[in-house]
């Protein structure tokens, strides 16, 4: 199996672990690998084995979040709760299965097995090399422990075991390969007779009789929707960034203020690790020891250190800056000078002995260099603080007052109008569907008052009221009658175009010679992908049945402004090298789509199997 890893944790199988991992950690945590509290209330039980409350409240929110984040505009209200809620509960059930299935196989991995998968892993990889750093940064940001990372990992590679030994396991016959391969690289030969609309102009009339009647028979396709205008005032960070000012000295105050972030500094340091507990200080004496006798760090790391990913690599952490580490680790590395061994360091993972490798630093650039981008960064921090406090005015004013003048002018706001508003929305601001539904509720559009301040985008808040309501409307004849009328010119075109192209085709299959319909174009042996000619007229020659010896197969393309006859003349299957790289991709192409059916039928099998008990 380590060999697998080795093969494996650079491709697609280590990106397919980490993506499910992420997305699994993100939405159950670590409830999800020990199952949960005992006592915890639960929502499902599968083969007797508990979905808890926790854990399934858990996954809607974070499955809520990501439909809002899918959301071009998110808006919690669009969320059909009750279907999420469902879906999840149909998700955490099949997951339930696959680990239970998973167990029963005894599929595991050991310590080993993992820590050569995580350290392979690009995502933790700095310049092809595992950087703990990013290890643990990576896995703090998901809110876990690296414990519980490790046994989450053992899990999912498991699960992923089973998907991949089913998928890779499918079969394809070479012969049913080798005639989709022969059918693939086929090639036709055929003529094509073209027909311009000018051919059959003649043949298309369109009276105002026509117009009327079509008027009158779609009706409902001619309706303007009810529809509003509206004011409405917009408050934006930006715009009140745009108008702070920034003097000399507050810039100068800002670039001194900010002269400590602005030079980074990050510290290389290398550890040793032991377990808390009794023997932890007699151990740790016993390490000092002998460092004062001149023992190397890094040899005693790999002899001491639990943390055997460092360990490896004689204890080395790599270069961090601040906010990586335990606090009371941290403090003790940037309270140390270059070379510097601390003493004794309690973390919630144990005691460390820390050594300090190295320091880099970046100098503070000029504010001369910076200060267009320091300008704009203090106007915003001060615009910030004045958006809050300037959008909970316009809320409280805008909440009480008849209309928007008042609030406009009490804040030096602009008053600004859209027209033509319908539930559908309009130009934005109004591409928001929170406020378009506030502004089509029964407070706003028949009491007259103002919506809600809505959040609209990122610092940007609106509130808007109904200046006036247009109803829905029938549009008027002479308003729309030229755009009926082009309508049915083209229909009767293409009407009359099929009709020319159908007469034809009957023509040829009674006998007559191509030669006497009309001037033809030849193409030969034109494969599938060909641009010789146009792709309506290559997918019609590909779709029509091999002719037989001497004879053609007709069909026709038909579009708005021409018709297109197509008489199949021969067909030449394409060539097939057995054991050809092409033969081989096809064939491991179709194997994996017939292993991704089994997939999903052995899941299917284990949730039909599964005995499933919801309070």
């Amino acid at each position: 199996m380590l060999q697998d890893i080795r093969e494996n944790a650079q491709g697609t199988i280590a990106k397919i672990i980490i993506g499910l991992l992420i997305v699994s950690l993100s939405i159950w945590g670590m409830d999800a690998i020990i199952g949960g509290f005992s006592g915890e209330p639960e929502v499902a039980t599968v083969n007797g084995e508990d979905i808890t409350e926790r854990e399934f409240l858990r996954a809607v929110q974070m499955e809520s979040q990501r439909r809002l984040s899918a959301m071009e505009t998110p808006d919690p209200s669009l969320l059909n709760e009750d279907q999420v809620r469902k879906d999840v509960l149909e998700s955490l059930i099949r997951e339930q299965v696959l680990i239970q299935d998973a167990n029963a196989q005894g599929l595991a991995l050991n310590a080993a097995d993992i820590d050569a998968l995580i350290t392979r892993m690009p995502q933790f990889q700095v310049d092809g090399q595992f950087n703990r750093d990013r290890f643990v940064a990576t896995v703090r940001n998901m809110g876990m422990g690296v414990t519980e990372f490790r046994e989450a990992m053992r899990k999912q590679y498991v699960l992923n075991q089973i998907r991949a030994g089913i998928i890779q396991s499918a079969v394809v016959a070479d012969e049913n390969a080798a005639q989709l391969l022969r059918i693939q690289n086929q090639t036709r030969s055929f003529r094509v007779l073209d027909i311009p609309a000018s051919a059959i102009a003649g043949n298309v009339a369109v009276t105002d009789a026509d117009v009327e009647a079509f008027y009158q028979q779609n009706a409902d396709a001619f309706q303007q929707p009810e529809r509003v205008d509206a004011a409405y005032i917009t408050l934006s960070l930006g715009a009140l960034a745009e108008n702070v000012q920034v003097s000399d000295e507050e810039l100068q105050a800002y670039y001194d203020q900010r002269a400590a972030g602005l030079a980074s500094e990050e510290r290389r340091a290398s550890h040793i690790l032991i377990e808390e507990g009794s023997e932890a200080d007699q151990a740790m004496t016993a390490i000092q020891k002998r460092l004062e006798a001149g023992e190397s760090f890094a040899d005693l790391a790999r002899e001491y250190s639990i943390d055997t990913i460092s360990a490896q690599d004689g204890g080395d952490l790599g270069y961090a800056g601040r906010g990586i580490y335990d606090k009371a680790f941290e403090e003790a590395l940037f309270a140390l000078e270059e070379g510097e061994i601390s003493r004794p360091v309690r973390t919630s993972f144990g005691v460390h002995l820390i050594r300090l490798e190295d320091i880099r630093r970046s100098e503070v650039p000029p504010l001369s260099e910076i200060d267009d981008q320091l300008r704009r960064e203090l106007a915003r921090d001060k615009a910030r603080e004045r958006f809050a406090e300037v959008r909970a005015q316009l809320a409280d004013s805008a909440y009480a007052a008849d209309d928007l003048a008042g609030p406009a002018k009490e804040l030096g706001l602009e008053v600004r109008e859209a027209k033509g508003i319908s539930r559908e929305g309009g130009q934005a601001p109004f591409d928001h569907d929170g406020l378009v539904r506030q502004l089509f509720s029964k407070d706003v559009l028949e009491a007259g008052y103002n919506t809600e301040l809505i959040d609209v985008g990122d610092n940007v808040s609106v509130v808007a009221r109904v200046r006036k309501y247009h109803e829905a409307e029938q549009l008027p004849l002479a308003e729309v009658r030229e755009n009926i009328r082009a309508t049915l010119e083209q229909r009767k075109t293409r009407e009359a175009l099929v009709e020319r192209a159908e007469t034809i085709i009957a023509s040829l299959e009674a006998g007559e010679s191509l030669e006497s319909v009309g001037e033809w174009a030849s193409y030969q042996s034109l494969a599938r992908n060909s641009s010789e000619a146009a792709p309506a007229v290559i997918q019609q020659a590909f779709s029509l049945p091999r002719p037989d010896q001497g004879e053609a197969r007709y069909g026709k393309t038909v579009t708005a402004d021409a018709a297109s006859v197509v008489a199949l003349e021969a067909v030449k299957d394409g060539e097939v090298a057995e054991g050809s790289t092409e033969l081989n991709q096809l064939r491991d192409f179709l194997a994996s789509l017939e292993g991704q059916r089994e997939y999903a039928a052995y899941q299917q099998f284990l949730r039909n199997q599964a005995e499933v008990d919801r309070p």
